[in-house]
């Protein structure tokens, strides 16, 4: 039933409002497509969580630098609902430092690239119809030049898929091995060894959509302030800070939120940074304050039929301190791009990626 409404909703092109009417949206413009997701979102009719890699992260993507023939192929059924998407970055020796990928797509037979490598916390993808996929193409060159970006269907032969149990129970990670995985050069998204840009251009779509759009009225510090009140907790001048506390930041990201979804910046990436390093303390500390408020409540266990909300708030309370880039990263950005420091050093940066030092 929820699959098929959310089906209907991309038919008349209101999932994805601000896309061209032609690969199924609305042709909105920035200010009215973010009054329409917040309104679906205030009313409780968000897309499924495992939709949020092709509606967020690969669509926008597709738009950027697809072909037409892409486009036509990919946004209207991504739109709709009909195919999931996963995201194929990471590795297990290649997390902060994306541009270190080693999985390799050689060209074969002129039209063909053979892909091998190993990538690792893939959302979704043990039910992703493709995957968004980032493979060296020239080793020759620095890390950052030689990277490709591809659209994989994931039913390729030589995909295999193993999902990662996390301590919530759920298995919302996965580990994904290629082994001689043939890629049509029709599947390549953007130019050959642009792969970098291509996939920079997605990972600040990840960040502003791990902020969350901009949504005027009660937020989870409302939530919060008012189960304290019910409880007695309010009573506690320790406990009113914190809300209070909590609350000017959630308007504050809320306020940064909205501007950004209406205002080009200078420096969008910077502002992803900025509002992904607030809502991950956010999250963090949500997950500490429910634990304070109401202990009880975080004792469920991941075996139980339902989680309670403050058990699953206190296991998740680190993820989007990881998930999209890690605070750590968003604060280099952030010391860089807006406070002019210094780069970090990386004396492999410039180097051929076959003669690096580790």
């Amino acid at each position: 039933m929820r699959r098929d409404w959310y089906r209907r909703l991309g038919e008349a092109g209101w999932s994805t409002p601000t896309w061209p009417p032609q690969y199924g949206g609305r042709g909105l413009g920035r200010d009215e497509g973010g009054a329409v997701v917040e309104e679906l979102r205030r009313r409780g009719v968000d897309r499924p969580e495992e939709d949020f890699v092709g509606v967020w992260l690969a669509g926008p993507t597709i738009l950027q630098w697809g072909t037409d023939e892409q486009r036509e192929t990919y946004l209207r059924p991504l739109a709709c609902g009909e195919h999931r998407w996963c995201q194929l970055f990471s590795e297990p020796g290649a997390g902060s430092d994306l541009a270190s990928l080693a999985t390799s797509a050689v060209r074969i037979d002129g039209d063909r690239w053979l892909v091998n490598g190993q990538k690792i916390w893939s959302s979704f993808a043990n039910t992703a119809d493709f995957g968004l996929l980032m493979a060296r193409t020239d080793p020759s060159l620095p890390k950052h030049a030689g990277i490709t970006y591809f659209l994989l269907d994931m039913r390729t032969p030589g995909v295999e898929v193993r999902p990662l149990r996390q301590m919530t129970g759920d298995a919302e990670f996965n580990e994904v091995f290629l082994t001689d995985v043939v890629v049509p050069d029709s599947a390549r998204l953007g130019p050959l060894n642009a792969g970098w840009q291509v996939g920079i251009s997605t990972l600040m779509q990840e960040r502003n959509s791990l902020t969350g759009p901009p949504v005027v009225g009660p937020g989870v510090a409302d939530q919060l302030i008012a189960e304290a009140v019910d409880s007695g907790a309010w009573d506690n001048a320790d406990v009113r800070d914190r809300l209070q506390r909590m609350l000017v930041d959630e308007r504050a990201l809320q306020s940064a939120s909205f501007r950004a979804s209406v205002t080009p910046e200078r420096n969008p990436g910077a502002i992803d940074s900025i509002r992904k390093l607030v809502s991950a303390d956010l999250h963090e500390r949500t997950g500490r304050i429910r634990v304070d408020l109401a202990p009880h409540l975080t004792l469920g266990w991941p075996s139980d039929a339902e989680m309670p909300s403050g058990t699953r708030s206190f296991l998740e309370m680190k993820k989007f301190c990881i998930a999209g880039g890690t605070s750590e990263i968003q604060r280099n950005i952030i010391a860089e791009r807006v406070l002019g420091l210094p780069r970090e050093p990386d004396p492999d940066r410039d180097k051929p990626f076959n003669r690096r030092s580790v």
